[in-house]
């Protein structure tokens, strides 16, 4: 932002030297980039501007910084108009119909002006700053802008076909002309606002002015525009058709409505003063209504905490009012009206670093030290780790994708009385819905790494899940595992990826699978219970599912809901000493039907409470030669110890009868062995 010295003097009622100024800025957040000596004695300085502080680019918001760090008080110029001409609606006429994109536009009209030649100290005002002088009306608008920060225009009032202003959206294939010597048309489209009179654009909204109204020195009659443009759609426009501009600069920053008026007449005063004329009485104006002052309360105390010095509470509110702000406090509360020009002020921590600023870092002491305390182990994001990690060792790679998807793919993964949460942005209208499980993003992770040549993959991911059951809007922490598979018809290496997640984070393996699951998305498939309780799903992808991604290969997938678990992380597990006596084991082949589960088995062994039996373990199923169809040969462990004594095996011959007789009647098994 370039300003001069004597500029910025104006406005204090002491005058600062060049030095001074360039070092309380930077104090205050504006440091300097470089500086330029003037014929005339002047400085010509450039300060960093950031982009939220719209309210300094300008010579009176950067001397009221100064003033607030100085004995300084800020000396505002006075607006003195005086209309002695005719009703202004009889000269001209305003229309806004885009008041979301022109919250506010008002319009002044000058009859009879006599366009000149600035008198000096008004063109060495622009002259110093860098800008080369045109004439009174124009180095006006300018004067204004650097002195408020307030954009303004003045049009030539004849040349507006039908003496009227409308704000509107451009139509497709309009053209418009911009001001400069080496200006082209440039074609517009429905995304850009214009000014335009009754038959086409005389300006493009916010960012230039046009050739066909400009201000000429054979003009008598001026519109003055003063108004304020959302920031978003002039950076867009200014992009778009490669015109940049002072204007644009600020209008990017944000301009408040409170200040448009004010500025119109500043405008107005100063343009009477410089080329004479009538100003009309009344102004035109069309937009929505003023914005009410935003109010932010802020601690004294947590103001004191996060600064880390004892000022006092008189101080902060003085602080704050120095530099704009309505403040007053009251039993440790500051409330403090923000000042219109200070759209960056919304939050109490705001607050906080506004009264650092004025303060000044350099009084704020630097605690040389600082206390380090271990964090306890363990908490959910301990548990996220040991998952991921583990996952990482069989082979997964963990992904993090976008929590948005298509409604088409959301819907694949919901249950009964479940639908889709969705996001009302127009941005997002392709994937609108809030993802209700994380397998949606693996699949297309997968298709992108198929199309890629990658035939075999292993992913995972862990986030939260989203849906709506009924009116409730649920979330859950998923953990989702996807896996190509080896062998179509089994699920046996995904079950024991989710067996060792589930021991991972309860220190047990005491995880089953219910296959009367009726998981739409899976086909067949399995919940997860962990003591009785369901914790997620595992089982094959439903083909239906898999053709919607186009993908070859059969997909095992797994969902666990591991909220409770992580939270819990990690387990409480117990420890026991070795046994001093040695166990006996003995293995039984069974032949059963193919439909009964090996949790069946265990548990009815278990149940037998037979002498002596320390465990049972699964060690292998086999189907195929010798075996009937619809059959299966399941082998298991019986392993029995005494903590006492050494058992004989004639003591263990019993409890293995009575176990192998139990099975075959219960479950019509054969035993083999």
């Amino acid at each position: 932002m370039l300003v001069t010295t004597n500029w910025i003097n104006d406005y204090l009622s002491n005058n600062v030297s060049t030095e001074d100024q360039a070092q309380l800025l930077t104090a205050a957040g504006f440091p300097l980039e470089g500086r330029d000596d003037l014929p005339d004695g002047d400085v010509r300085q450039d300060f960093e501007m950031t982009s939220n502080r719209g309210d300094c680019t300008c010579h009176i918001g950067l001397a009221r910084e100064i003033a607030a760090r100085t004995e300084n008080e800020l000396v505002l110029p006075q607006n003195n108009v005086n209309e002695t001409g005719p009703a202004i609606e009889e000269s001209a006429s305003v229309k806004n119909t885009e008041h979301d994109l022109c919250p506010l536009y008002t319009a002044r009209v000058i009859l009879g002006v006599h366009v000149q030649d600035s008198p000096e100290w008004l063109a060495t005002k622009i002259e110093n700053r860098g800008d080369i002088p045109r004439n009174a009306v124009v180095d006006a608008t300018n004067f204004v802008l650097f002195e408020h920060g307030q954009p303004t225009h003045v049009f030539d009032l004849d040349k507006l076909t039908g003496k009227t202003i409308e704000v509107r959206r451009a139509r497709e294939g309009e053209t418009f002309l911009p001001l400069g010597e080496d200006a082209t048309p440039i074609k517009l489209t429905t995304d850009d606002l214009v000014i335009a009179d009754a038959k086409k654009p005389v300006a493009l909204a916010g960012v230039k002015g046009g050739a066909e109204t400009a201000v000429t020195s054979e003009t008598k009659n001026i519109l003055i525009e003063s108004a304020t443009f959302n920031p978003v759609i002039v950076r867009e426009m200014s992009r778009r058709h490669n015109l940049s501009s002072d204007s644009s600069f600020r209008f990017e920053r944000g301009v408040n409505p409170r200040q448009v008026e004010s500025c119109a007449d500043r405008l107005a005063g100063l343009l009477l003063e410089l080329g004479g004329g009538t100003l009309c009485k009344g102004i035109l104006k069309d937009g929505k209504p003023l914005p009410e002052p935003i109010v932010v309360r802020m601690r004294t105390d947590y103001c004191r905490e996060r600064l880390g010095n004892e000022i006092t509470d008189e101080m902060i509110a003085k602080h704050l009012n120095s530099i704009g702000f309505d403040a007053a406090e009251d039993n440790g509360i500051v409330t403090a009206t923000v000042p219109h020009f200070r759209g960056d002020i919304h939050r109490e921590i705001d607050l906080v670093e506004e009264v650092a600023r004025v303060h000044g870092y350099e009084n704020i002491d630097v605690v040389e030290s600082i206390e380090v305390r271990v964090p306890d182990s363990g908490g959910e994001s301990a548990g996220r780790h040991a998952v991921l990690d583990a996952l990482a060792g069989m082979d997964f790679i963990e992904c993090v994708t976008h929590s948005l998807i298509s409604l088409k793919a959301a819907e694949q993964f919901l249950f009964e009385g479940q639908t889709p949460l969705t996001i009302d942005d127009d941005r997002a209208s392709a994937e609108p819905a809030l993802r209700p499980s994380l397998l949606p993003s693996l699949l297309t992770v997968r298709k992108h790494n198929e199309d890629n040549g990658v035939k075999e993959l292993r992913l995972a991911e862990l986030g939260s899940v989203f849906c709506l059951e009924g009116e409730t809007h649920a979330e859950r922490t998923e953990l989702a595992l996807l896996m190509d598979a080896k062998e179509s018809d089994s699920i046996g290496e995904i079950r024991g990826v989710v067996n060792r997640v589930c021991s991972i984070l309860t220190a047990n393996n005491d995880v089953s699978i219910d296959s009367t699951n009726s998981t739409p998305w899976l086909e067949p498939g399995g919940d997860v219970l962990f003591n009785g309780t369901v914790v997620g799903y595992v089982g094959r992808l439903a083909t239906s599912v898999q053709k919607s991604w186009n993908l070859p290969n059969t997909m095992h997938v797994a969902q666990l809901y591991l909220g409770d678990l992580l939270a819990s992380f990690p387990p409480d597990t117990q420890s026991n000493p070795l046994p001093k006596q040695p166990a006996i084991e003995r293995d039984i082949s069974l032949v059963i039907d193919e439909t009964i589960e090996w949790s069946a088995v265990h548990d009815a062994i278990v149940g037998l409470q037979l002498d002596y039996l320390e465990d049972v373990t699964f060690i292998t199923t086999f189907r195929g030669k010798n075996i009937d169809n619809g059959k299966k040969s399941l082998t298991l462990k019986l392993r029995f110890r005494d903590s006492k004594r050494t058992l004989t095996h004639e003591e263990v011959n019993a409890p293995a009868s009575e176990a192998s007789a139990m099975l075959t009647a219960k479950f019509s098994a054969e035993i083999r062995s």
